[in-house]
Formats: C-alpha cells, sequence, structure tokens
C-alpha cells in the first residue's frame, strides 16, 4: 500500500504537494470513487486511479543517487583511458548516469540519475540552480579578489555571471573561499581564480541549489530522501 499523493507524484502527475491540492479539488478517483481525503492509501498492484477521468500508471522508477565522489575519479560511465570512473562507486540495479561533471581532481557533490527531465534542468543554464564550492587557495586573498568574482571574471573571453564569494578561513601558506556560482562551463571555478591571480590547491562541491553534502564520507553515497527528490521535481 502506498499513500495516494505519492502514488500520483510517481506517476509523474506533480510533485506530492500539488498532488494534494488535486486530490482535495475532488479531480481524483479510486476504482471509480471519488476521493478527496488526504492520506488515502491504494494498492498500486490492484487500484485503478484516475485523475481528470484519465488512468494514470506508473511510470519507470527513477533512481536519485548523491554521491561524495573523491579525487583520482571521471565523471563518465566509461573512460576511454581506461581511467577510474564514479560508477565504480555506485552499486545499484538501474542504469543511472552523472548530472554533469567535476574535474577529475575536484571532489564533492555530484548527482547520478535516470531521470533525463532532472538532469536538463539541473544542467541547462536557464534553471539557474546555484552550486557551491569550498576552495583551498594558494597564498592571500584580499577583499579586492573577492569583490572581483562577485561582479565576474572573463574566462574564455566571456565574462561569467555574478557570484556570491565569501572567505571562510587563513592559513600560514593559504586560505579557504566559498564560491556559489550558478553557470556550469568546463573548468569553470579554477578559471575563475585564475582569472585574479590565484591558484586552486583542492576544490570541493558541497551544494547543488537545496541538496548538500553534509556529512556523507568521501567515496560513499546514498539515496535522495523524498523531500530532495520533491525540491528536484519542483525546479522551474
Amino acid at each position: 500500500m502506498i499513500r495516494l499523493n505519492k502514488y500520483m507524484a510517481d506517476c509523474g502527475v506533480d510533485s506530492r504537494r500539488n498532488c494534494d491540492k488535486i486530490i482535495l479539488e475532488g479531480r481524483v478517483r479510486v476504482n471509480r470513487k471519488l476521493v478527496n481525503e488526504l492520506g488515502f492509501m491504494v494498492n498500486e498492484d490492484n487500484d485503478t486511479v484516475t485523475v481528470d477521468g484519465r488512468k494514470i500508471v506508473l511510470k519507470s522508477k527513477n533512481v536519485y543517487i548523491m554521491l561524495h565522489k573523491p579525487k583520482g575519479y571521471v565523471t563518465t560511465v566509461k573512460d576511454e583511458k581506461e581511467r577510474k570512473t564514479v560508477m565504480e562507486l555506485v552499486d545499484v540495479k538501474a542504469r543511472v548516469y552523472p548530472v554533469g561533471r567535476l574535474d577529475y581532481d575536484t571532489e564533492g557533490l555530484l548527482i547520478l540519475t535516470n531521470d533525463g527531465d532532472l538532469t536538463y534542468k539541473l544542467t541547462h543554464p536557464k534553471y539557474e540552480v546555484t552550486k557551491k564550492y569550498v576552495a583551498r587557495i594558494e597564498g592571500e586573498i584580499e577583499e579586492r579578489d573577492l569583490e572581483q568574482l562577485r561582479r565576474g571574471v572573463e574566462v574564455d573571453g566571456k565574462k561569467t555571471a555574478p557570484a556570491k564569494a565569501k572567505l571562510v578561513e587563513k592559513y600560514d601558506d593559504g586560505c579557504k573561499v566559498e564560491l556559489t556560482i550558478h553557470e556550469g562551463r568546463n573548468h569553470q571555478v579554477k578559471k575563475m581564480f585564475e582569472a585574479i591571480g590565484k591558484n586552486v590547491a583542492f576544490l570541493k562541491r558541497t551544494e547543488m541549489g537545496e541538496i548538500r553534502l553534509g556529512g556523507l564520507g568521501r567515496g560513499k553515497w546514498r539515496h535522495l530522501n523524498d523531500k530532495e527528490i520533491a525540491y528536484l521535481r519542483e525546479l522551474k
């Protein structure tokens, strides 16, 4: 048995929140009987559910995975140079694919899924999904340097969109900086720091939109929870 709103969401009707609205509007029937109460349970194998008179059926099961990519792995399904790929770190039956890329020597948050629509939303510039990185920079960085990053710098002949830049910590031989962008150009973060004369010694992605890496260990993975999946499905 499964909650009606979850069944509807799994069928691709809408997010669970919006499915609740559809149920309350009296647009849903289970086995020809009107159902307008939240929390109603259905048997996904035997019950017939219709929305606005049209039968809905389960889509092929989508899988959403978060991986803490370590350095030394390429973000591809297969590598021509026979280097280790991120697929070797994930053990699921479904055929999933990495969303976007993280460089070979960059680590952090990587999403893998078989949901093509979601992949499009997370990678297409028009959705402006933010990505937060933590960078360890060699040498010092001044406020004027951070301000340049915030205004945008020239990378490969084109100015980057405004970013958020914050000094987090200083060391004897460098510093830690948080940089949040919504573009996805090739090697963008490293090139942005290069544009202000700084070298990146270490780079880690910690967030994509509202999806956060948190305390997930390096090389470990987990399925996204319902709240995270609902957020991704509601991206517009």
